[in-house]
């Protein structure tokens, strides 16, 4: 039996930033859902299966106005989200009982392509945890409580993280029965910003940086729907 590969496309955000009274991963994008695009890359790639994670509310609309209309086949489950980012992933990772290896991504996100797809299949099942990169291109500051900085680190060792992030489900799941038993008994359990944080904080498995792309951006503001429009054309 093959293995088997499921992604969990996250789009449970409200996307304040935006100042939009429509959230960001459903406001249109050359006539399709911001959330359309990332979904359709996995349809279209050798995942096996998506699990859709959403906000309550939403699921119907993405039934019905996504997943339905344009026949993405691959979308066994839509779940309800948490109110934060890391408990919305251990929702879509209880839907996806008997995966080997699971691709987590941000459905606002639109740029994801089949071949970031595959290199993170590929990494994953050699490396068990890895995730897709770039290196950072400007001089970063650390700044202190009053915006005065105080130290600038090596550019050469800064990588700015994207999506998907990728990993071994069982090493995944343990690390978030981890970092949840920590969390009830009073534990001091850092900020968790990516999925990648949860490995390094519970396991002491390395994660793999592997190659992404400039294009591969998040859409945050309202800027970024103009740039994506460009990126997405020439795609």
């Amino acid at each position: 039996m093959s293995e088997k590969y499921t992604a969990i496309v996250l789009s449970a955000g409200s996307g304040s930033r935006m100042k939009s009274s429509v959230p960001k991963q459903y406001m249109d994008l050359l006539g399709k859902p911001v959330l359309y695009y990332s979904l359709f890359a996995f349809q279209t790639s050798d995942v096996d299966e998506i699990i859709l994670v959403t906000g309550a509310k939403d699921i119907e609309y993405c039934r019905k106005q996504i997943v339905d209309k344009y026949s993405l086949t691959k979308v066994k489950h839509i779940v309800p989200g948490g109110d934060e980012r890391y408990k919305s992933v251990y929702e879509g990772l209880k839907a996806a009982k008997g995966a080997e290896y699971i691709l987590i991504h941000d459905g606002a996100r639109p740029m994801l392509d089949k071949d970031i797809i595959t290199r993170s299949m590929i990494s994953v099942k050699k490396d068990r945890a890895c995730v897709v990169a770039v290196p950072v291109k400007d001089t970063i500051k650390i700044v202190d409580e009053d915006n005065y900085a105080v130290s600038t680190p090596d550019r050469s060792t800064l990588w700015q993280v994207q999506t998907p992030q990728s990993f071994d489900y069982g090493i995944l799941s343990a690390a978030y029965n981890k970092i949840y038993e920590d969390i009830e008994s009073g534990k001091n359990v850092p900020m968790i910003t990516d999925d990648a944080m949860i490995i390094e904080y519970a396991t002491d498995v390395k994660v793999r940086i592997i190659d992404g792309t400039y294009k591969n951006i998040k859409v945050t503001t309202p800027e970024d729907m103009g740039v994506a429009e460009v990126f997405l054309k020439k795609m």
